[in-house]
This record gives structure tokens, sequence and C-alpha cells, in this order.
């Protein structure tokens, strides 16, 4: 580093001997400023540092996805296969670079057992995205199959030329068995696996729809635990959630298979029971559940009793539809829990304030 008159330059120091009998021992000195140079390298490599993080970010983004990722050239050779790629395909990514996309992506018909065609070939001559044909199977290094869906599209460079192709395929098992946990988490409770309230809406309705075609009766339980909260604070969340499971278990034993019991929220649960007789056969199963509920449970070596209150509505006496009942039943529920624990309260004809016997 040189220093001027007001700052600084970089420069290099050349030195050298001078071959000279009349000096000898004189030296020839240059200085080079090399400033730009050096300004033009340090630019050089914050690009080639900023490559580097995005291709690492792209790298890490590409591996933690759920689908399988694979690359080729304009001819046709893998060129990257992400993580779940290679788990699919069985192929580690060093040892497939450079292979023919046949030898490391072998797809067949699953039905004529035949060769597929090449996504990757076909994405490229049409220079657009394609969909792989239903069925098709992968053929893994290992010899093992797995039916897979896909598509592939072409990969172009900055004037817009075709320089090869992408594939991003998954396993059809692992993608129907997502679906089917997605359909799951929308219609039931993580907690119980009981219905939700979405799903005990529907079946409510369709209860009705039966019932006034058979001329029968349908009713609604709404049931709130007696001071849960209380209980959830002094023993902690995991030993609530096992007692709310618990009383799930209970419940659902004390009706039939064809009645539903739903996790309306937090310790409420709403019970439908469908096509009854009379509305004492509500009564009778709110008595049966609430006795059950009672008895004590058996937590860390400690003895915890619970309690819960009881509201009834039933059709046609309550109401005509889904959200009439609902609202009686909970009017009635909070009714019950003013009349004290392992209450139940019905308010048609029959007035039961009913209090369960120990």
């Amino acid at each position: 580093m040189s220093v001027l008159k007001g700052g600084y330059y970089t420069a290099r120091l050349h030195a050298a001997m001078l071959d000279s009998a009349d000096y000898p021992f004189a030296s020839l000195l240059m200085i080079e400023d090399i400033s730009e140079r050096k300004a033009l390298e340090k630019i050089l490599q914050q690009v080639e540092n900023a490559l580097f993080e995005e291709k690492e970010r792209a790298q890490v983004t590409l591996d933690s996805i759920g689908d399988a990722v694979l690359t080729t050239d304009l001819d046709g050779n893998v060129t990257y296969l992400n993580r779940e790629a290679e788990r699919l395909t069985g192929w580690g990514r060093l040892e497939s670079l450079g292979k023919p996309l046949s030898k490391v992506f072998n797809i067949i018909d699953g039905e004529s057992r035949k060769t597929a065609p090449d996504p990757a070939q076909k994405a490229m001559h049409e220079n657009q995205t394609v969909e792989l044909a239903i069925g098709c199977i992968l053929i893994t290094q290992d010899g093992s199959e797995i039916e897979i869906e896909d598509s592939a599209a072409p990969i172009h460079n900055r004037e817009k030329q075709v320089i090869g192709a992408v594939i991003v395929f998954h396993d059809v098992a692992k993608s129907a068995m997502m679906m089917e946990k997605t359909n799951r988490l929308a219609w039931y409770d993580y907690l119980t696996g009981l219905p939700n309230l979405a799903l005990l809406t529907e079946r409510l309705s369709q209860s009705i729809g039966m019932a006034y075609r058979h001329n029968k009766r349908v009713a609604l339980l709404f049931l709130d635990m007696n001071e849960f909260k209380k209980l959830n604070d002094k023993y902690g969340h995991l030993t609530g959630d096992q007692l709310l499971k618990t009383v799930a278990e209970r419940i659902t034993q004390c009706i039939r298979t064809t009645d539903t019991v739903c996790r309306r929220s937090g310790d409420e649960f709403l019970i439908l029971l469908g096509e009854i007789e009379l509305a004492e056969d509500a009564i009778l199963v709110a008595k049966q559940i609430l006795s059950a509920i009672a008895v004590p449970q058996r937590v860390d070596n400690e003895e915890i009793t619970l309690a819960a209150s009881i509201g009834i509505s039933v059709y046609p006496d309550n109401g005509l539809d889904a959200t009439t009942l609902m609202t009686c039943a909970d009017r009635c529920m909070y009714i019950a829990k003013k009349n004290g624990q392992n209450q139940f309260y019905y308010s048609g004809s029959i007035q039961h304030p009913g209090e369960v016997e120990p």
C-alpha cells in the first residue's frame, strides 16, 4: 500500500539489482499502481461468493422439498439429483452425473410393461412442460418398482435457448397417504381422533333428513366438562390431554356405532343420536354418559374424578335445522351447569334437570 498526498493507493513494487561495474550496489525500483485491478478482483470475489451462496441456498431448498428433482443436459445425460430423487431412484448424486437419463430414470408403462417415452426429450423437443402418462412405473437401481407421477419442463439459458430439462416426480403411494392425512385433519380432531364440528354438522343435517323421511327423532347432546381448566392447570396439559382422550373413549362406549361423538373444542363435546323414537332415549344416554365420566381415573398414582354438564335438544321438538338444534342444546347445557355438577337438562315437553346418582 503506497501513500499519496491526501490518500492511499494499492501498488506493486518491483526491485532488481543493476549489473554495473560503476555502481556495484545499485538497484532499480519500479512502483506499479494496481488499485483498479484489486478493486476489480474484489468485485469478482463478491460475485463469486454471491453465486456460491445462491447455489447453496438452491441446493438446500431442493433437498428439503418432498418431490424428487432431476435435471439433464441437451444430450439427455443426468446433471443433477436432489435428495428425494436419490432416494426414489436408488442412485447417488455423484455416481449418476453424466449417465444417460434412461439408466438413472428407468420408467415403464404400468400396463404394457414397455419402456415409457422419455419426458425430458419430449419437453425439450416441444419446448414446453409435459406430463408423464398415468400408471408409470420407476424401476429403481436395485430393481424394485415404484408407481410415480411426474412432469418435465425445458431449461433455458439467457438467450431463451433450450439447454436441458428438469423432471419433477413423486411416489404415488406417498401422495395418496398425504392426501388421506390432509383429509383426515380436515374432518377429525387431532387429539381424540373424533369427528370435528364440520363433520358432525354435515352428519346432523343428513340425520335430520333421514328422520323426516322415516318419521323419527334426532337428539343432539352438548357436553361441557365441569371445572376442567382447574384440573388442566393443576396437573399440566399432558395430563389434561390424556383425561380428554379418556372422556372421548367413555362417551363413545355409551352410544351406538351409528351415532357420532364430536370434540367441538377444548373440553366441549357434541353427541349426535340419529333416528331415535322418544326424547327419553336421549335422556337415558345422557345419564349413562355422565355416569361413565364420573368413574374416577388414576393418573400418576393420584385418583381424579371428573364431572360434566349436558344440554339436550331434539328434532323436531326443539328445532328443524342443525343451527337451531345446536343453539338449543348449548342453552340447555348452561342451564344444567347452573344446577351443579353431573346435571343434564332437556327443554322439551318433559322437564329434566336430572342429577346422576353416584
